[in-house]
């Protein structure tokens, strides 16, 4: 069994502030149930807080329901526990058992206080919670500090700009050391990580190819054809650029974009993320960037809203449901090649695009009496479903001169826990490779900045698009 340990100490309890959101029901407790139905962190306690009043009834009853996502373990009525077998079937039962339930304001020293005395040291506290109540809640732990061992569990984004994120990781660097911090990136869950560098890095026929002088381009897309999903209170706040693109895509841009580490180790991985973090920066927001949100339309079989009529948004704020920002990666191996970002919601059916594309420049010279147009190679390496597909151009079956197109796919493994599992099992076992180090996030927050900027100040216009098409019918940003 792998232990949860900090600092060779078993991580006794997982406190979950915000234990009664959309984040905690939806990801993160099933999430942990996958990984306590494994057979790993069997000691571990759990308490919950929220604003709510809730008795202990209301909170199992979330644990049960968050739980039967659990394969092969059916949660049993209280009366049946004999129902539920499996490797973690213990584990799961103790805890809808023991769990309690605790209210509180996070914001309140005295409140906080409460909560860590009812959890056994060393403790993990898991941020639930929007940022500026992430803020509020570490400042307040400030005045009376955290037991030792103490590990620190923030979701994204990790502020709302660049201020505000150096001000979080000052207060956070009062409460524990850096290492003690997991800021959750759940794009970064093991499988995705391991799966592209895994890639790069053991193929030899591609990382001598995998720099500027071949590569022409990089797309990174993330749609979806979610909308707002009555996520207004936090979305109508951040938009699709600190949502995505500033809290996931540009991890992604620099897995594919790093050199080789020495080690997997987090260290390693961690600071050639950070290299080329430091070495990325946006193009001009007015020629490199796009910004639109969705009306009215029709997706599948239901009709959506225009995302300006959706109860909580506040029209004013001019918050954007897709986002494009082409980035620049000034070092060796990338100078020139543009890296496109975009995300975007209540897109098409079945046009949903979740990948990295790595285009390849035509070749120089196609030889006299090949026919056809040759067409550039590209690597797809599939964020949802996890898949590699390489398209190439080979000769055809019926005319061997005749130039085809053709896919060659495979699945990537995806593991025997959902993302969310893999970042808990991450901070139970105190790997920080799965999270995201201080400086990135700076980094991060610096790239978007001058977009940030443009765009609050209307000097790129809010278009729109219909929900179900395929985004803006103007041209996406220059290269």
């Amino acid at each position: 069994m792998n232990d949860a340990r900090t600092n060779g100490r078993q991580l006794r309890t997982l406190l979950i502030l915000g234990a009664t959101g959309d984040l905690a029901g939806r990801l993160l407790l099933p999430g942990l149930g996958r990984l306590l139905a494994t057979g790993r962190a069997e000691g571990l306690a759990l308490v919950g807080s929220g604003v709510e009043d809730w008795d202990d009834e209301q909170w199992r009853s979330r644990l049960r329901e968050a739980f039967a996502t659990v394969p092969s373990i059916e949660i049993a009525p209280w009366d049946r526990r004999d129902a539920v077998d499996g490797p973690g079937a213990g584990t799961l039962r103790r805890l809808e058992q023991e769990s309690v339930y605790l209210s509180a304001d996070v914001t309140r020293a005295e409140d906080l206080q409460r909560l860590l005395a009812a959890c056994e040291p060393p403790v993990g506290i898991y941020f639930a919670l929007p940022p500026a109540a992430t803020e509020r809640a570490c400042l307040a732990l400030t005045e009376h500090g955290v037991p030792e061992g103490t590990r620190l569990i923030m979701e994204k984004p990790y502020g709302s700009d660049g201020a505000s994120a150096v001000r979080m990781n000052g207060v956070v660097q009062r409460l524990v050391p850096e290492d003690h911090v997991h800021r959750v990136d759940h794009f970064l869950g093991k499988s995705t990580v391991l799966n592209i560098l895994g890639f790069r890095f053991a193929n030899r026929i591609f990382e001598p190819v995998w720099s500027a002088s071949h590569i022409e381009r990089v797309d990174i897309v993330y749609d979806e054809e979610l909308g707002l999903e009555d996520r207004a209170r936090y979305y109508d706040s951040a938009g699709a650029l600190r949502d995505m693109i500033q809290s996931h895509l540009l991890q992604v841009l620099a897995l594919v974009a790093m050199d080789p580490p020495a080690t997997m180790g987090q260290r390693d991985v961690r600071d050639r993320i950070g290299s080329v973090l430091r070495a990325t920066r946006a193009g001009d927001p007015k020629q490199h960037s796009r910004r639109a949100r969705y009306g009215a339309g029709r997706i599948g079989d239901r009709d959506l809203s225009a995302y300006a009529d959706a109860p909580g948004v506040d029209t004013d704020r001019g918050t954007e449901t897709l986002a494009e920002v082409t980035c620049f990666v000034d070092s060796w191996r990338w100078k020139g090649v543009p890296f496109h970002l975009r995300s975007g919601k209540a897109m098409g059916e079945g046009s949903g695009r979740k990948e990295a594309v790595i285009t390849f420049k035509p070749v120089p010279h196609l030889p006299t009496g090949l026919h056809g147009t040759s067409q550039p190679t590209a690597v797809h390496l599939g964020l949802g479903p996890e898949c590699l597909t390489l398209e190439l151009d080979v000769n055809g079956s019926d005319d061997p001169r005749e130039l085809d197109r053709v896919a060659l796919s495979t699945q990537f493994g995806s593991g025997e826990l959902p993302a969310y599992g893999e970042v808990l099992a991450g901070i139970l076992e105190g790997d920080p490779m799965l999270s995201v180090r201080d400086d990135a996030i700076e980094e991060c927050w610096r790239i978007v900045s001058p977009v940030l900027a443009a765009w609050e100040a209307d000097e790129v216009p809010l278009e729109e698009y219909p929900a179900g098409s395929t985004g803006p019918a103007t041209a996406p940003p220059e290269e």
